[in-house]
């Protein structure tokens, strides 16, 4: 019985170093990710510039040459504004998937999966580090936005209000497409089959969210795979939020939340599932 005594608090003692160690791995992996994105200027710019380029020729060209009356005030730039802002949060995601696979190819991910650390936290520390970076292009993208002339943002819910709907909206859009992007990146095991995934899915998905056109006026069989489509209520939580003046047409932000928690749940559970032998697999 003194023995019992003597080692229960020698392990409650272990408790708060074990957490300190977790919590120290994991912000370790977190601060290697963000720098190693830092230092590749080329990756950092290019998943920044190519939603604003787009915002800027597609947005203009198609509001000054088309004038599309389904719009409000028939503004297409702005109405483009929330799906830039996914865009830049899938590219993010896709390059972070990239890092994941450069670690386990070079074997620092098998490293890290070793180490104390359980692999939750490696796999944390990744999707961390893609949604600060994807977070902060995504609120380049709105700040950008709201600044240019020509670009009329409603904001619906106040600017104030609307500014921290719109910042907890895009932190929960990241994790969404990098827990998306993580599920594919653990269960393909070359980046070349990755790429093609992504590609092949996260495009269609792209175009058929209401990114790029409402989905109103769409036959009914689009407009089902439309709202059986993941990427749509993030765009549809961002309209409500900086463009659209009222809540007509629109899911509502309440059931958008809902919904995009109930898809990042059934995202994360299969990975949450995968052994730390299965992620360490190097790919062929």
């Amino acid at each position: 019985m003194d023995r019992d005594q003597r080692i229960i608090p020698r392990r409650r003692l272990l408790q708060p170093d074990r957490r300190a160690s977790e919590l120290s791995g994991f912000t370790a992996i977190v601060r290697r990710d963000l720098v190693a994105v830092l230092r590749s200027r080329s990756q950092l710019y290019s998943s920044l510039l190519l939603p604003l380029m787009l915002l800027a020729l597609l947005g203009t060209g198609v509001s000054d040459g088309l004038e599309p009356s389904a719009l409000e005030d028939g503004d297409y730039t702005s109405f483009l504004v929330p799906g830039m802002i996914v865009m830049a949060a899938l590219f993010s995601s896709t390059f972070a998937s990239a890092s994941f696979y450069q670690d386990r190819n070079n074997g620092m991910l098998r490293q890290m999966l070793v180490s104390p650390a359980p692999s939750l936290v490696v796999l944390g520390g990744k999707v961390m580090a893609a949604v600060i970076i994807g977070s902060l292009q995504a609120l380049t993208i709105l700040l950008v936005g709201a600044v240019i002339p020509g670009i009329d943002l409603a904001w619906q819910y106040g600017a104030a209000a609307g500014i921290v709907l719109a910042v907890a909206g895009i932190v929960l859009i990241n994790v969404l497409v990098c827990a998306l992007s993580l599920l594919l990146a653990t269960r393909i095991r070359t980046m070349q089959g990755f790429h093609l995934v992504m590609n092949l899915v996260l495009f269609p998905l792209l175009f058929l969210s209401g990114a790029f056109f409402p989905l109103d006026d769409l036959p009914i069989w689009l407009k089902v795979l439309a709202y059986l489509n993941p990427l749509t209520y993030p765009i549809d939580m961002l309209h409500l939020i900086v463009y659209s003046s009222d809540s007509d047409g629109y899911v509502g932000l309440l059931p958008d939340t809902a919904i995009i928690l109930i898809c990042l749940g059934a995202l994360l559970w299969p990975v949450t599932r995968t052994r730390a032998s299965r992620l360490a697999l190097v790919g062929a």
